[in-house]
């Protein structure tokens, strides 16, 4: 397994390091702030990011954020100081797991597990979000286009429907390429869609 670690303070470092110590085949990279925690990600490729600090700064949160965006890796953050702002900010930047007050050695390993389970659900969940946003966007664009079909063919909206399907048929495409391309068409001879 593959750590990044994230801590300014040596002491608090070195006690994850310690606890990490006992899980086999651990490999740690050991860094003192989130400043370039996006370039940490893409070349050491860990496949956890533990954050730990005493309360996290709000360019911290931007740093991770930026993680969960472009290289998105399980993160844990545990923080001294209680502070729900910086939480729920934490939380809605990818954070796994934010824990306060629970550097707790025997308690790291329980947690790194937590989190990762988290994380996988949270993907999941993004990727769930983004296919219907997705299927949204396309049936949008396809009524537009059967719109178009029926404003300008006289069609019904299943005249118009099995038209787009024979179409994208015929031309080996999606449905939804072939409603795009009849709606910039359509805008190019002033339809005005």
């Amino acid at each position: 397994m593959r750590v990044l670690i994230v801590d300014p303070d040596r002491a608090r470092r070195q006690r994850l390091v310690d606890a990490l110590s006992a899980v086999a085949d651990t490999r740690l990279l050991l860094v003192d702030n989130t400043l370039g925690v996006v370039e940490h990600v893409a070349a050491f490729a860990p496949d956890m990011v533990i954050v730990a600090c005493d309360a996290p700064a709000r360019d911290a949160i931007d740093d991770l954020r930026r993680v969960t965006e472009t290289n998105p890796r399980p993160i844990v953050m545990f923080v001294d100081k209680q502070d729900s702002e910086h939480a729920e900010e934490a939380l809605r930047a990818g954070v796994a797991a934010y824990v306060v007050d629970g550097l707790d050695p025997e308690r790291i390993r329980g947690v790194l597990d937590i989190a990762a389970a988290q994380f996988r659900v949270t993907q999941e969940l993004r990727r769930d979000l983004a296919e219907a946003k997705a299927t949204l966007a396309a049936r949008k664009v396809v009524e537009q286009a059967k719109g178009v079909l029926m404003k300008r063919r006289g069609l019904d909206e299943k005249e118009a429907y099995a038209l787009l399907r024979k179409t994208a048929m015929d031309q080996g495409k999606p449905l939804v390429k072939v409603a795009e391309d009849l709606l910039t068409a359509d805008r190019l001879l002033g339809g005005g869609v």
